[in-house]
């Protein structure tokens, strides 16, 4: 069942994007912001808490791809680093963002849920 809700996101995510530069499901960038939503964190923890918590490995083209596009829509800032990594936070706008997100999410996994019987 996995990989078929992973299959599904990743299919998803070929449709348009928003006014907010997101594509509605599956955007890596939605995974960064669902990182960042739990505190800031530099490239190398955001792809570990995003292999943790969703499943899916971020290549480094993907994740600093993504965070280039995020940081762009100012969704996300960086922060003053003292060494190399430059850790990122979500801004209020990003906030809101992956809220919206969230909510597109919740329909389709309700709908789904119901259609499927899944208790």
């Amino acid at each position: 069942m996995f990989k078929l809700l992973r299959h599904m996101i990743y299919c998803m995510a070929r449709q348009g994007r928003g006014k907010d530069g997101l594509a509605r499901f599956g955007e890596p960038g939605l995974f960064v912001l669902v990182s960042l939503s739990e505190g800031p964190k530099h490239g190398y923890a955001i792809t570990a808490d995003v292999l943790e918590q969703i499943g899916i490995r971020l290549g480094p083209g993907t994740l600093y791809g993504s965070i280039t596009k995020l940081l762009d829509h100012g969704l996300i800032a960086p922060l003053p680093s003292d060494n190399r990594r430059r850790p990122y936070e979500i801004t209020p706008e990003g906030r809101e963002a992956l809220k919206a997100q969230i909510t597109s999410w919740s329909r389709v996994v309700e709908t789904g849920k119901a259609r499927l019987r899944w208790v």
